[in-house]
C-alpha cells in the first residue's frame, strides 16, 4: 500500500504521521515543490519511527512525480492556507492552478490511484479534479465533511458535558462557513438524540460554531489548522486501504441524489478499496433539505470561477 501525499506543510505533514503511525500503508511518498523541504519532513518523521513503533517508510521528494509511480491513494492538500479574515472561497484563483498540475502530474504516474483533495474550496477543487484528470466518479473523494464532523462532534461534546465517544454526528453540504449542514436532527448521545438533553436555542449554538469552526482556528493560529484536517484525512485513507467500509461525509459528485447534478458536495459515502462505493440516502428534515440546497448554490456559484 503506497500513499503519496503532496504538500508537505503543516496538513500534509500531519497527514502522513497519522498514516504512517497508524502502521497500515508500506510506503508514504511526501511531495512538495520547496527544495528539500518533503526530504526534510520525511527524516525527521522516519526518525520517530522507533519511538511510535510504526515500520512505515516515509520519504521526501522535491517535485519528482516518478517517486510517486504506483501509489494506490493520492492527497492533495498543496495550495496556500487561509490568512484571518480570508474565506475559502477567496483562495481559488492560486489553488485552481495547483490542483490541476498536481492531479494531472499524479494520475500520469499513478493511473489507477484514488484521489482526495483537500486544497480549498475544496468541494470545487475536487469538481475540477473530475473535469481534468478522467478518473471515474468513485475514485475522487473531496475531504472536508469529515474534519467538520469532527468539529460537530467536538462542539457537541462541550455543550452536553460528555465524552467525546459518547457523541455521534454529522455534518453535510459545502465545506464553507455558510455551506456547512450540522445535521442535529441524526446527532446521538449514546444512541439518544441530543435534542433530548440540548434546547433548541444551545444546538443551534453548536451549529453555528461547527460552521466558523476553521475560521475560529485560523483567527488563533494566524494560519489554517493542521491536526485535525490531517487526522480527518488519514481516516478516509485509511478506511479505503483496508477496505473498512466505513460511511464519512465526503464531497462527491452527484448524479441526481438529493436532487443535486453536476456538482460536487459533501453526502454521506461508504469508503471501501474501491473509493466511494455507495452514496447514502438519508432522510433530512425540511430545514436540513433547504440548507443543503442553499448551500449547492454556493459551491456552484464557486465552481462558476473556474476555467478550465
Amino acid at each position: 500500500m503506497k500513499v503519496t501525499v503532496v504538500g508537505a506543510g503543516a496538513v500534509g505533514a500531519s497527514c502522513a504521521e497519522y498514516i504512517a503511525i497508524k502502521n497500515f500503508a508500506s510506503e508514504v511518498v511526501l511531495l512538495d515543490i520547496k527544495e528539500g523541504y518533503a526530504e526534510g519532513k520525511a527524516m525527521d518523521l522516519m526518525q520517530t519511527a522507533s519511538l511510535n513503533g510504526f515500520d512505515t517508510k516515509i520519504t521526501g521528494s522535491t517535485n519528482d512525480y516518478s517517486k510517486t509511480a504506483n501509489s494506490d491513494i493520492c492527497v492533495i492538500t498543496s495550495g496556500i492556507p487561509r490568512k484571518p479574515g480570508m474565506t475559502r472561497e477567496e483562495l481559488i484563483g492560486i489553488n485552481a492552478g495547483i490542483v490541476k498540475t498536481v492531479s494531472s502530474n499524479l494520475v500520469e504516474h499513478s493511473p489507477n490511484t484514488i484521489l482526495i483533495v483537500v486544497s480549498n474550496p475544496m468541494d470545487t477543487m475536487t469538481y475540477l479534479a473530475h473535469k481534468t484528470t478522467g478518473l471515474p466518479k468513485h475514485k475522487i473523494i473531496g475531504m472536508g465533511g469529515a474534519l467538520d464532523s469532527a468539529r460537530f462532534k467536538y462542539r457537541l461534546a462541550e455543550a452536553l458535558g460528555a465524552p467525546i465517544s459518547d457523541v455521534d454526528g454529522m455534518v453535510i453540504g459545502g465545506h464553507s462557513d455558510k455551506g456547512m449542514v450540522p445535521l442535529t436532527s441524526h446527532a446521538t448521545r449514546n444512541s439518544i438524540k441530543v435534542s433530548e438533553f440540548l434546547s433548541e436555542e444551545r444546538l443551534d449554538q453548536v451549529k453555528e460554531d461547527t460552521k466558523v469552526g476553521g475560521a475560529t482556528l485560523t483567527k488563533l493560529l494566524g494560519t489554517s489548522a493542521w491536526y485535525a484536517p490531517g487526522a480527518a484525512v488519514s481516516g478516509l485513507v485509511q478506511a479505503i486501504a483496508c477496505d473498512q467500509k466505513k460511511m464519512f461525509p465526503c464531497s462527491t459528485l452527484l448524479d441526481g441524489e438529493y436532487g443535486l447534478s453536476d456538482l460536487c458536495i459533501g453526502v454521506p459515502v461508504i469508503l471501501g478499496k474501491n473509493g466511494i462505493e455507495k452514496i447514502v440516502d438519508v432522510p433530512l428534515s425540511d430545514a436540513e433539505k433547504q440548507h443543503l440546497a442553499e448551500s449547492a448554490e454556493g459551491v456552484k456559484k464557486t465552481n462558476g470561477l473556474l476555467e478550465f
